[in-house]
């Protein structure tokens, strides 16, 4: 079976200090069938003799003014093909086994359109210091669970891309990631794979961090927008899982066994509604179930 190809395309602006380590977690994989673009912004720091280093695997690249992170993005992927998407950020990484694990679950599975790894986490010095599982589905945006999906470890086929806009939305400044996962969650559930693919590096530097707030504006304009397109069934649903969670805060902690009977057998479509959908290695191959969903 011929890999499908995978189209990755990072946006760089001035981080000459962690960019190579970003395009060496590309390329150093050796996949085969890799398309690669990285669209830098006019850097004026080292970043573009960084990028020509790597010119012979890298399949297109530019340096020059953009209208910010979301134009840069689109830029990039206007110039892809792949089956596959995803982008990484100039100062985050993939793990080495990246590509091969999302080609395996996109070949095996062709129902699953998009996908999440552990949420990873780097260290300044590039150490990964921690990694944990993190599902989500388009109930805990709607009642507002804490805790966005991880951008450097999620994956997509392109049909989904196209299905759901085929561009990211440049009106949001800092969170173009959770905007296009409320269109996504429109379209198709999210799986979480039981793999750790890529992660974050925390450094003084990080854009969400010092906007904190702003990002948090943003995601309640992109959660607003999705809930005015969410079907009737999904909203009804919401409604419930608000109820219970105005319970659970109600009865404290020790009342959560009641909760998880109310929504078990007193709402049973709930229950089997609500859980995640999983991907996990078993038996020497993945294998598709589920996990629990919780408030």
């Amino acid at each position: 079976m011929s890999l499908p190809r995978i189209s990755i395309v990072t946006p760089s602006y001035n981080q000459a200090g962690f960019l190579e380590e970003t395009i060496r977690s590309v390329v150093e994989q050796d996949y085969p069938n890799l398309e690669y673009v990285v669209i830098d912004g006019g850097s004026s720091d080292g970043s573009v003799e960084i990028i020509k280093q790597y010119e012979s695997k890298i399949a297109y690249w530019e340096s020059a003014p953009d209208d910010g992170h979301g134009h840069a993005i689109n830029k990039g992927f206007a110039k892809t093909s792949g089956e596959i998407m995803a982008w990484i950020n100039s100062d985050d990484k993939y793990t080495p086994w990246a590509f091969q694990v999302v080609a395996d679950v996109f070949s095996k599975f062709p129902h699953v359109n998009w996908v999440v790894g552990f949420n990873g986490y780097w260290n300044s010095q590039g150490a990964m210091i921690n990694a944990f599982r993190h599902p989500k589905n388009i109930y805990d945006l709607l009642v507002g669970n804490e805790g966005w999906i991880q951008q450097e470890s999620v994956f997509w086929r392109r049909s989904l891309w196209e299905t759901a806009g085929g561009s990211i939305n440049q009106d949001f400044r800092l969170m173009v990631d959770g905007e296009l996962w409320t269109r996504f969650f429109l379209h198709d559930e999210l799986y979480a794979l039981d793999c750790v693919l890529g992660g974050y590096r925390i450094h003084t530097e990080n854009r969400a961090i010092h906007n904190h707030n702003e990002c948090l504006r943003e995601m309640e304009v992109a959660i607003a927008a999705m809930r005015e397109k969410c079907p009737e069934q999904t909203l009804r649903i919401a409604k419930k899982l608000r109820r219970l969670k105005s319970a659970k805060k109600t009865w404290g902690m020790r009342h959560f066994p009641m909760q998880y009977l109310v929504s078990k057998y007193v709402w049973p479509d709930l229950y089997r509604t609500l859980r995640y959908k999983n991907l996990v290695f078993r038996d020497g191959e993945w294998r598709e179930g589920t996990l629990p969903w919780s408030i």
